[in-house]
């Protein structure tokens, strides 16, 4: 006779600080992006990905697409900071990528799917727009919008985590801790610029 598998633990049952290993893993993210970071404006991309990857995975209808989204994104905007010699901003890139999605989401019946696609679509364009809008005000000005979209995004990742629908509560709990860091960030750096 066989003993059954043995259950799977979820992430409540991991002893203490394995709990929370996306906020430990955003916090790691943090540092090198610190190190790299010269002004508040150069996170525009990273507030423009945020809203893409919840907006890419209500137009796709499944949860578990967060995260490769969201390494996709990190590879979108490396690649064109590398290939584009800084004559495109890879927001615009991000942005330019939501349209095969939007396209893609307007198949019959998605509108009506569980997940909120309209909602998706309306934070795509409120983050979205504050990231392509801070690339072209002044540095102070365009550093604050980008960390209040950063904070605001925190609370759209908090809420997400609390109804635990459109992404997987452990990327909501990652993009909460990152965009909150990210957002502090940037303020430090805009002042003691």
């Amino acid at each position: 006779m066989t003993n059954p598998p043995e259950p799977v633990p979820s992430s409540a049952s991991r002893p203490g600080i394995l709990r929370h290993w996306p906020a430990l893993a955003a916090a790691g993210a943090t540092v090198p992006i610190a190190f790299d970071m010269e002004e508040g404006v150069d996170l525009a991309p990273a507030l423009a990905a945020s809203a893409l990857v919840y907006f890419g995975t209500a137009a796709l209808r499944r949860a578990s697409t967060a995260w490769p989204l969201f390494f996709a994104a990190c590879v979108v905007i490396f690649a064109t900071e590398a290939l584009g010699g800084g004559d495109v901003d890879p927001t615009w890139v991000l942005l330019a990528t939501a349209a095969p999605l939007l396209a893609h989401s307007l198949r019959p019946g998605a509108l009506n799917a569980p997940g909120g696609l309209p909602l998706q679509v309306a934070a795509l364009l409120a983050f979205g727009g504050a990231a392509a809008l801070a690339l072209g005000v002044g540095d102070d000005a365009a550093a604050y919008l980008v960390a209040g979209g950063l904070l605001g995004h925190a609370l759209w990742d908090a809420r997400h985590h609390r109804i635990d629908q459109v992404v997987v509560r452990p990327f909501a709990e990652f993009c909460l801790v990152l965009d909150t860091l990210l957002a502090a960030l940037v303020v430090a750096v805009t002042v003691n610029g």
